[in-house]
């Protein structure tokens, strides 16, 4: 769904992040970052692609990753969704969608028949200038950690 690709610039954000504090994209510049963003907490799937990255993260860092989780939920309920799974990484809360418009991931989708807007799971790598190296619009929940690994 997303129309950014390898080569653009990626859109500037701030957000407020599981423990109240903000986040934003300038706080990454020289590093490289992992962007994910995640229809929701604590369910199958988003819980399956959050554990792949918590189980590798230090892999992932040691190879240059930061890494920084994007969802609609607000962010005492990624406080809940970390501790509960023991989740490092930041996870900000997009409650407006701002965010996700920005990077093209909010949208309508489709669900056993039904039609409503919502998360499309996609992962930017943006390179510490700020712009996008890889856009991963196929996320394997229980891989993805290694997909990401493809990148380094």
């Amino acid at each position: 769904m997303t129309t950014l690709k390898a080569g653009d610039v990626a859109p500037s954000f701030s957000g407020t992040i599981q423990d109240g504090s903000t986040l934003s994209l300038a706080d990454f510049t020289g590093k490289r970052l992992v962007l994910f963003f995640y229809p929701k907490d604590d369910t199958p799937g988003c819980t399956a692609a959050a554990c792949s990255l918590r189980d590798s993260y230090a892999e992932l860092r040691e190879r240059g990753f930061e890494l920084l989780g994007v969802s609609p939920d607000p962010a005492e309920k990624h406080r809940k969704f970390a501790d509960k799974y023991d989740l490092p990484m930041p996870l900000v809360s997009d409650e407006d969608h701002k965010i996700m418009d920005a990077y093209g991931v909010w949208g309508p989708k489709k669900f056993m028949g039904r039609e409503y807007d919502g998360v499309h799971r996609t992962t930017f790598v943006v390179d510490g200038e700020g712009k996008i190296e890889r856009v991963i619009t196929k996320v394997k929940t229980k891989t993805h950690a290694a997909q990401l690994m493809e990148t380094a």
